[in-house]
């Protein structure tokens, strides 16, 4: 439902969808080495004790946080990570941000958004349909409205009466 939201705002921008069995480490990673922009809405997981093996879960293994940064992404202008703990910092290092949204910014990305914990399985749809509908206004990609976009999605969550749970999670990183 996501990525078809995401399809259906970008209307005439091509969009490589990845989905199901499609989504393996090999594929992805070609892919995102390819874009200008980069939407994830995998499973991720925050690695407590060693922050480096934090990973998203691709269809025939984990892309690890290690991996990640290995390679640079070109191309790679912005990035938006809605799945689970994706910027999920650690208690133990709290003055240094090690995380898959870093990994992304690290990576090349100018600009990320990601979730401090686990999210809705509802909750990311709707604010990745109210980010891009302001970030494709006209159909012309805007990295730099993604900031007020992000504010303004979760604003639409909090106003639907979604608890505090839902629409803290999300932040955007970088410029």
């Amino acid at each position: 439902m996501e990525v078809n939201h995401v399809r259906d705002i970008a209307c005439s921008l091509r969009v490589q969808r990845l989905i199901g069995d499609e989504a393996t480490m090999a594929r992805v990673q070609q892919a995102m080495k390819g874009s200008n922009w980069i939407h994830l809405a995998f499973h991720g997981m925050q690695d407590h004790k060693e922050s480096m093996k934090s990973d998203f879960l691709l269809h025939d293994k984990t892309l690890e946080l290690s991996e990640l940064i290995r390679e640079p992404l070109p191309k790679a202008d912005f990035a938006f990570l809605s799945a689970c703990q994706t910027a999920t910092g650690d208690e133990k290092v709290a003055e240094e941000s090690v995380h898959l949204a870093a990994g992304m910014l690290f990576s090349g990305c100018k600009g990320v958004i990601g979730t401090m914990w686990s999210i809705l399985d509802d909750d990311g749809p709707k604010v990745t349909e109210a980010v891009y509908r302001r970030m494709l206004k006209d159909g012309k990609p805007n990295r730099k409205e993604a900031a007020r976009a992000l504010h303004e999605a979760v604003k639409e969550l909090r106003k639907s009466g979604a608890d505090f749970l839902s629409w803290v999670p999300f932040i955007h990183m970088g410029r």
